[in-house]
Order: structure tokens, then C-alpha cells, then sequence
């Protein structure tokens, strides 16, 4: 197990928010840095911390997009090759972010329509940046016994679950898959065990999960849930991000676990 380190850029900061409560430019937020996105990519970079992600969290057509894409390359170039770059990806703009130094670029509101996956979209992302620099995120929230995938910035529930299924048939299109459990994102509530589940069952490509993380406990559990091959990402919960958990107790865990 991993720490995939996160940098969520909203309105030209680094921030941390709750899950699903973005609405245009607005959103609920947990915590807001004085620092900027290079200074958290530089601090991930000397502290050896690759695979991590960056994400543009205001849509293209946003006044604060700008501001927010300038922030997301300058991370980028303070960590070539060791940072993923999510948020708004699509074959048209995926080039620039990759030039930039991104490693990977996460995708997954290009690939669905209308609920469902679009092969058409997934072999046109998956031709412009190939396979193996593609990630896929399947982030998720419950619906009737279900989690079922959400996209457009966590917005809109798609008709497609999360499932050992879908994991397996989208496996052979991408590097990696990225999942959030939306439900318990920002909220520092504690690691959603069924979707941990989910994708602990899941062993043909790396996944990351995010949501709930709150402590130590929750990343012993995580490490117990996912028999060491679930990679976590911690957002609000950290020291570095306002929360309580230091994050130097962390990266000293996981050192320990390599």
C-alpha cells in the first residue's frame, strides 16, 4: 500500500472540499491554502511520494478555469513524471497536461453519456494518450444497495455500478483506476468498507481509494482491508490540509511498509 498524495485546485486554490457539493463555482469547503500547488508538488517530490494527482476542479468554461490550469502546470512542473493530472481531460487537451510533465491523465466524465459507458469515447481517449498512461476514475456513491459511478465533477449518477464487472471489463483499457467514495469524501467519517472491498477484490491494475480517512486506525485498516494492494489517497484529515493527522506520521508508515 501507498499514499497517492492529492492537490484539488478550485477557483485557483488548493483546496479541500466535501464531496458532491460543487455547483458551478461554489462548492462547501473544508480547508483553503495560503500555499500554492507547486509548493504541495515540490513537498511530494522531496518526501518521494510519486503517483499522485492533481485535479482541476472548476469546468472550462469557468472564469476561475485559468487560474486553476496555471496552478495544475505549475505542480507539474514542480514533480515531473510524478503527478497524474485530472479534471476536465479529453483527447483534445490531454497532450498539454502530459507535455507538462503529468505522468498519467485521469479521465472519466469523456467516457460516459447518457449513464452508461461509451466505447467510442474510451477508444478515442484511449488512442490519443494510450493505454498505459490512461486513468480511469470510477469514483461512486450508494444508490439502491448500490454504488453506482458519478461523473461531471461528482454531480450526475451514472447508471453504471462499480462492481468486480465493470473493474474487470474497463481493466484491459487503462493503467490505473482512481475511486473516490463520494459519500464519505471531505467528511472524515471513516473508510466506506464495502466499496474498500469492492476494490481490494480487484487485482489485475493498481487502484487508488479515497474517502473518510480520518487517522491511523483508518490507514491500518486500509492496509488490513486491502491486504497491502489498495493504494490510499488522504485529503482533509491531514495536517497539511487543516486537519489532525500529521502528515510526516504518514509518509513515515509507509516508508516502513515499502
Amino acid at each position: 500500500m501507498r499514499l497517492r498524495p492529492c492537490i484539488d485546485i478550485h477557483n485557483g486554490s488548493v483546496k479541500q472540499i466535501i464531496g458532491g457539493s460543487l455547483s458551478g463555482d461554489s462548492a462547501k469547503e473544508n480547508f483553503v491554502s495560503a500555499r500554492d500547488a507547486s509548493f504541495f508538488a515540490d513537498m511530494y517530490r522531496r518526501d518521494r511520494l510519486p503517483g499522485g494527482h492533481v485535479i482541476l476542479l472548476n469546468h472550462r468554461d469557468s472564469e476561475y478555469y485559468e487560474k486553476t490550469k496555471a496552478q495544475a502546470l505549475s505542480a507539474l512542473a514542480a514533480f515531473p513524471g510524478g503527478l497524474m493530472a485530472g479534471g476536465g481531460i479529453n483527447p483534445f487537451n490531454a497532450a498539454m497536461f502530459l507535455d507538462a510533465g503529468a505522468s498519467h491523465v485521469i479521465v472519466t466524465s469523456y467516457v460516459f453519456r447518457n449513464g452508461l459507458i461509451d466505447r467510442k469515447r474510451l477508444a478515442e481517449m484511449e488512442q490519443a494518450v494510450g493505454r498505459e498512461r490512461l486513468v480511469l476514475d470510477l469514483s461512486c456513491r450508494a444508490r439502491d444497495g448500490m454504488f453506482m459511478i458519478v461523473t461531471d465533477r461528482w454531480t450526475k449518477t451514472t447508471d453504471t455500478a462499480l462492481s468486480s464487472e465493470t473493474l474487470d471489463e474497463l481493466s484491459g483499457h487503462c493503467a490505473e483506476f482512481l475511486v473516490h467514495a463520494v459519500d464519505e469524501e471531505g467528511k472524515q467519517a471513516g473508510i466506506n468498507e464495502e466499496v474498500f472491498k469492492i476494490l481490494a477484490a480487484h487485482r489485475q491494475i493498481p487502484v487508488t481509494y479515497a474517502g473518510g480517512i480520518r487517522n491511523m486506525e483508518d490507514v491500518r485498516l486500509a492496509e488490513k482491508l486491502g491486504q497491502g494492494s489498495v493504494d490510499i489517497t488522504i485529503g482533509s484529515a491531514l495536517d497539511i490540509f487543516g486537519g489532525k493527522l500529521p502528515y510526516k506520521d504518514v509518509v513515515e508508515y509507509m516508508n516502513r511498509n515499502i
